[in-house]
């Protein structure tokens, strides 16, 4: 009969402080939850912003590709023009005359 009378008691004992501490088992696991909403509204906020920036990229990637693919604008290369070089009194040159570019 002593061993039952002891095996209740602790059992009361253990029993009542689990009660008094079941609290913390209902928060933790209603913060888990808060936690989890939480991480999946991020995940998809971060999942759209990765979405938003690869199809950016996309887009300058092909912006850049279709100017860099495009032949340059042909323009005409800037004529030589011919300077005469200085004379002298007696109207030989003091040098050929010269091209420039």
């Amino acid at each position: 009969m002593s061993s039952y009378s002891q095996a209740m008691d602790k059992f009361t004992k253990s029993a009542t402080a689990f009660m008094e501490n079941v609290h913390h088992l209902t928060q933790a696991r209603a913060a888990y939850e808060e936690a989890m909403q939480a991480s999946t509204a991020m995940r998809a906020s971060l999942d759209a912003g990765d979405q938003a920036l690869r199809s950016l990229m996309k887009q300058l990637q092909e912006a850049v590709n279709l100017h860099i693919g495009e032949p340059a604008i042909e323009r005409k290369r800037p004529e030589a023009i011919r300077v005469e070089a200085e004379s002298k009194g007696n109207g030989e040159s003091t040098r050929g005359d010269k091209a420039v570019a």
